[in-house]
């Protein structure tokens, strides 16, 4: 089954450079705001250092913390949720694709 993608995450696509991810998202709305790793990763409650490797793709991101970090940031939980599964079934070598939507 092809994989349909937006127009919006082509973009994000080709600004970052690979497959979006939610380090790669992170460090595009950082970058898009003109702020430091340092005000940002106090803006989302953790060190430079970890924000550094969550953008990196180094380190990973709980479900419930990509979903706090999206209401910090404004944005719809959604996106954030589902990038962080997305990145948690890839590690595990799983050949899976998530899709989240808001429940009804």
């Amino acid at each position: 089954m092809k994989s349909i993608k937006s127009e919006a995450v082509r973009a994000l696509e080709g600004i970052t450079g690979g497959p979006l991810t939610l380090g790669r998202m992170l460090a595009a709305i950082r970058e898009g705001e003109g702020e430091t790793l340092d005000v940002f990763a106090r803006k989302l409650g953790v060190t430079r250092a970890k924000l550094c490797d969550v953008e990196k793709g180094r380190r990973g991101v709980s479900v419930e913390r990509a979903a706090r970090w999206a209401k910090v940031l404004g944005y719809s939980p959604v996106q954030f949720v589902q990038l962080a599964l997305q990145e948690q079934v890839n590690a595990a070598g799983l050949r899976l694709r998530v899709n989240v939507s808001k429940a009804a």
